[in-house]
């Protein structure tokens, strides 16, 4: 959610926008979300470590599944399963990315309304895990993470691969707004507080758009900021094998790669990729 996320942009007229007609997940996808960059870091890193393909893919805290459709996307083999709490949006999910995709790839995606910790065989047996957009940062005690963690690890095949990203540097404390300029709307990053003898912070997502008008917190967040060492701790406590940072490198906007590294830079604020291999 921060602007510091090298995404790619999609782009709208922006006459298209406005509070009384915009779409707040329309909106999120638009601003937020790049699935074909992220897909395309999985597929890729999923095929370098093992050698072969991923076939099933579990997007937990899926949200509106704009992730599992671009999975189902990619190859006739893929299949994708969605699980979030959210019961309202994952219907809008199923309205609007899900039946917009061809009836085979339809069939290829399942979404279920469960808590991440307990998906259910549905959940089960699958080659990637995906938590993207901090996600999983709502689990805010080293008990609730890292029996997440454990039960991601139990749900993965022999091989299999947790993706995380992960959003840090001494910028991510500041309470601080920040403002991008997209085709069709503004998109305002709002870190409203942030308490550094818990960790715990509270963000929100608001709009602006050319007539004027506004969409306040849109989207809001409660959640703790966790640490990269913290993360990789409580992956090695659940059980996995090895983690690895993969590090955002490039100048250039339009040529930003993520790369393993052991040692980070001190950024004022970074995205960067957590690997963690069963």
């Amino acid at each position: 959610m921060p602007t510091t996320t090298k995404r790619k942009r999609k782009t709208e007229k922006r006459s298209r926008f406005t509070a009384a007609t915009a779409d707040r997940h329309v909106l999120y996808q638009l601003a937020v979300q790049d699935v074909e960059t992220e897909i395309d870091f999985v597929d890729e890193t999923f095929k370098e470590l093992r050698g072969r393909h991923a076939v099933t893919l579990r997007e937990d805290f899926c949200g509106t599944a704009n992730t599992a459709c671009e999975w189902v996307r990619r190859r006739s083999s893929n299949v994708a399963v969605g699980v979030d709490l959210d019961g309202e949006t994952l219907a809008w999910g199923r309205e609007h990315n899900i039946e917009a995709l061809k009836p085979a790839q339809r069939s290829r995606v399942t979404l279920l309304e469960r808590d991440v910790r307990d998906p259910g065989p549905k959940g089960r047996n699958v080659d990637c895990v995906l938590a993207m957009n901090f996600s999983y940062w709502i689990l805010d005690t080293r008990e609730a993470l890292r029996e997440y963690f454990e039960s991601v690890r139990k749900s993965l095949v022999a091989g299999g691969i947790l993706f995380l990203d992960f959003y840090g540097g001494y910028e991510s404390m500041k309470e601080t707004k920040e403002t991008r300029p997209l085709d069709g709307f503004d998109y305002v990053w709002d870190q409203a507080s942030y308490d550094p003898i818990t960790g715990n912070m509270k963000c929100h997502i608001h709009f602006k758009f050319p007539d004027g008008s506004k969409m306040n917190r849109a989207f809001s967040y409660t959640w703790r900021l966790w640490t990269l060492a913290e993360i990789r701790e409580l992956l090695a406590e659940a059980g996995f094998a090895r983690s690895t940072v993969y590090w955002e490198e490039g100048e250039d906007d339009d040529d930003v790669e993520y790369k393993p590294r052991e040692r980070g830079d001190a950024d004022p604020a970074f995205i960067c990729y957590i690997v963690a291999e069963k």
